[in-house]
């Protein structure tokens, strides 16, 4: 049978020994609870200037036009049920079998419902009108 002896050390903690083994278990004064456990306690709300000028204006949106050409409806029509056709006209000019992968990923990565007689027009678009080598808009 094992004995336990317990030994309290004037301002160090409690020391316990157990088979001949001490272990320190230090213990500190204070409060470690809530004493209101049911309110949580909030700081009081920032008071705000009175004297601020704010206004609100319409941001303007400008409608991006694509070159005329044979697909540009079959381009409008698929490519803006995803994104605007500003994505096409803010890309820096792309080289023709870019705009094949890109028209492809669109299909087969993000799911673009788009028919393969219209993707094909759409990359011949793409290709006619916004490559390094005819670039019109």
């Amino acid at each position: 049978m094992r004995k336990r002896l317990s030994v309290l050390v004037p301002g160090a903690g409690l020391l316990l020994i157990a088979a001949g083994t001490a272990v320190f278990a230090q213990f500190q004064s204070g409060s470690y609870g809530s004493t209101k456990t049911n309110s949580l306690a909030q700081t009081i709300s920032p008071q705000l200037s009175q004297d601020g000028n704010f206004s609100v204006a319409s941001f303007p949106s400008f409608a991006t036009e694509l070159a005329e050409g044979e697909g540009r409806a079959e381009t409008q029509s698929f490519c803006a049920m995803c994104h605007s056709t500003r994505y096409i006209t803010m890309q820096p000019p792309l080289p023709a079998p870019t705009w094949d992968a890109e028209v492809n990923k669109m299909i087969k990565t993000f799911g673009a419902p788009i028919p393969d007689a219209a993707a094909k027009k759409i990359i011949s678009y793409l290709q006619d009108h916004y490559t390094p080598e005819n670039r019109k808009h």
